[in-house]
């Protein structure tokens, strides 16, 4: 600041404290709240737990998000997807010696292997969707705290990785069929119907983990052991037939009875498809979508405060 007197005068010249200028305009323009409104970035407000349209409008999102869950599940592997074959295939050899052969278990006229391979098919890929999804948006923090999108995302990512590993698993399936001379039906037609079924009650399921998990970090070390009840609480190691008449409304509770069962049938054809059983399962499933996904975009706010 020039503090020297002008020409012609005496008086000293008092210096101004810094005040409103030119300059400091902008940055007062900036901080205006007028000019620059707050912006915030929310899910919808829709009723409905799914907004399909929203869903679909980040699909490369979700095949992102898929690739990356593939490829860091057998990142820095030998074997690579050969874990996924080899996972229930010694399953089933094992529960193949001691059910099928020292237990003496009966497999209603299935050679016992192809059995427990039937059912561990199916199994494998339901736990494998339901655990990776569970634990999606704890273990996607960084991203969730960072940019929004759709959280159910996460978790469907996580149940569609499972399914490419589900798809390489049915390589030992059609080996064994070819093996045990196992001719194919009509009830075959059956069959996607059922995968469908699957992957929606997985989902389903996912998704109630996930919202509970980010709550309650005790899902994380519950979930394995739930996994677990539920896997002898499904007819993968015997048939639905063992269980006696007046219990098997208890088993048909379960959803991945029928889903189990039916897989069988539309497989090997051995007997007519239980339709009840089929039928019991879908509604669980749709029943529990619905509830999943109501939970979820009720404590979807809340995600990324306390993930």
């Amino acid at each position: 600041m020039n503090l020297t007197p002008p020409a012609g005068t005496d008086s000293p010249v008092v210096p101004v404290p810094p005040g409103p200028s030119a300059q400091t305009a902008p940055h007062q323009k900036a901080l205006d709240p007028l000019s620059h409104p707050l912006v915030v970035i929310e899910p919808s407000k829709s009723r409905a737990g799914l907004n399909l349209r929203e869903l679909f409008s980040y699909h490369e999102l979700l095949y992102f998000l898929t690739w990356r869950d593939i490829k860091v599940r057998y990142k820095q592997t030998v074997l690579g997807v050969l874990w996924a074959i080899l996972q229930p295939l010694f399953m089933m050899l094992i529960f193949a010696l001691f059910f099928g052969r020292l237990v003496g278990v009966r497999s209603d006229g299935i050679p016992y292997p192809l059995f427990a391979y039937a059912g561990l098919l199916p199994w494998t890929f339901f736990s494998t969707a339901a655990t990776a999804s569970g634990n999606s948006i704890v273990n996607s923090a960084n991203l969730i705290t960072k940019v929004y999108f759709p959280r159910l995302i996460v978790p469907a990512a996580a149940v569609a990785a499972a399914l490419v590993d589900f798809a390489i698993t049915f390589i030992v399936l059609a080996v064994l069929m070819v093996y045990y001379h196992v001719s194919l039906s009509w009830a075959l037609l059956m069959l996607p119907v059922l995968i469908v079924l699957l992957t929606v009650l997985a989902l389903a399921f996912g998704i109630l983990m996930a919202a509970l998990n980010v709550k309650y970090r005790d899902i994380k070390f519950a979930l394995p052991f739930l996994i677990q009840l539920w896997f002898f609480a499904s007819p993968i190691i015997y048939p639905t037939s063992l269980v006696p008449p007046r219990w098997r409304w208890i088993l048909a509770l379960n959803p991945m009875t029928g889903i189990i069962e039916g897989f069988r049938t539309s497989l090997f054809g051995h007997s007519g498809f239980d339709w009840q059983a089929i039928a019991t399962s879908t509604v669980i499933t749709l029943v529990l979508l619905v509830y999943a996904t109501w939970l979820f975009k009720r404590m979807e706010k809340t995600f990324a405060d306390i993930v």
